[in-house]
């Protein structure tokens, strides 16, 4: 049987390593905490469960794909109050099962030869572009600013920005994001952002979002609930922005089969109106890195990233990340998110508070470099 040369010819999934060391530790008898795969352990709030349950009925249909007004309406009203933006929910907002799909999936609409995309970053930015028959050039984040120069503006179909941060925990303002739309206007690509940490940070100033900018043609923003309300299970976020490409969303998504369950969407509804528990969720957060960054910064391995997302961006020329492997801490290694990564190592706070302190004592045993 011959398989796509695509698939043949890409490496290991990064994160399915980490699995594997994992299994390897726990085979010797160590205690792992893991903190390199990006997954919120989170409790999903009683409400937002019990909302779930109350939807489900007895006859299930398949849902559409441009997905159910109620939800569309609560993305509106969410995007409004928060960025404060209009939206019109029956033609700028799209439901998309949890956002890594739309992510695979947006090269495959959009035309051009290459996407371009950050360095260091989230693979499936490059896997997507791959998959969709697309060319993929790189431009470096540098202090986690993206440097666009010599990027060969006339061939690119789609550009990816992702602020918050994964994995550096930078933030961006509105003037990079009007920045970089005008380049999509000019040269006619899609800018798409991804904000799934948007509402993760530590600042008193929350992070801005593209959909902030003056003229939004050319420019979609995606998001998810899996962070901001502990729903990654659920699989629930959306994408929002320019009329023409949800209207080719909507044309295309059929196709494919991805259309969020009903009753996910109606607990997704009840969940984008709430705040009360997203700040819960920030205050989680906060205390595991209170935890953490004083250990890791003894221990050599400084925070160089910014102030938000679930992640700590940690310089480690000596690849202390090695070192506290084998003592069953684990961290991503920085060049799974690219070369320009290397010599870093990424923590994601996602074990429970108790495993952070845990954690903590281990990494201060680490001998002094």
């Amino acid at each position: 049987m011959r398989l796509s040369p695509t698939l043949e010819g890409l490496r290991v999934y990064p994160f399915v390593r980490l699995t594997e060391a994992r299994r390897s530790l726990e085979v010797r008898g160590v205690e792992v905490l893991d903190f390199g795969i990006g997954e919120p352990r989170e409790e999903t709030p009683a409400f937002i469960r019990e909302a779930l349950a109350a939807s489900i009925e007895p006859r299930s249909g398949y849902p559409l794909a441009e997905g159910l007004p109620e939800l569309r309406e609560a993305v509106s009203g969410w995007c409004g109050r928060r960025f404060g933006v209009s939206l019109d929910p029956a033609t700028e907002i799209i439901p998309t099962l949890g956002s890594k799909e739309a992510i695979f999936h947006l090269a495959q609409v959009i035309g051009g030869d290459l996407v371009a995309v950050p360095s260091p970053a989230y693979p499936v930015y490059e896997r997507g572009a791959l998959f969709a028959g697309k060319q993929v050039v790189e431009f470096p984040l540098r202090a986690g600013v993206p440097d666009f120069s010599g990027l060969p503006w006339d061939r690119i179909g789609l550009l990816w920005l992702n602020y918050p941060n994964n994995p550096t925990a930078a933030v961006a303002e509105v003037e990079l994001y009007e920045e970089a739309a005008a380049l999509a206007r000019e040269h006619d690509f899609l800018l798409a952002s991804d904000e799934a940490y948007s509402e993760i940070y530590f600042s008193d100033e929350a992070p801005d979002s593209a959909l902030q900018v003056a003229d939004r043609t050319n420019v979609v923003v995606l998001n998810t609930l899996s962070k901001r309300s502990a729903m990654a299970g659920f699989r629930s976020g959306f994408i929002a922005g320019d009329p023409a490409v949800i209207a080719a969303l909507r044309r295309y998504r059929p196709n494919v089969g991805v259309a969020p369950q009903e009753f996910v969407q109606r607990a997704a509804a009840l969940a984008w109106g709430d705040e009360t528990h997203v700040e819960g969720m920030r205050a989680i957060y906060r205390a595991k890195r209170d935890v953490l960054l004083p250990a890791l910064e003894a221990a050599g391995l400084r925070h160089v990233g910014g102030d938000a997302t679930m992640f700590l961006w940690l310089a480690d020329p000596h690849d202390r990340a090695a070192e506290l492997l084998e003592l069953g801490v684990i961290l991503a290694p920085g060049h799974f998110f690219g070369d320009h990564g290397r010599g870093h190592a990424r923590l994601a706070l996602v074990p429970e508070l108790e495993a952070c302190r845990r954690a903590a004592e281990i990494i201060g045993r680490l001998p002094e470099r």
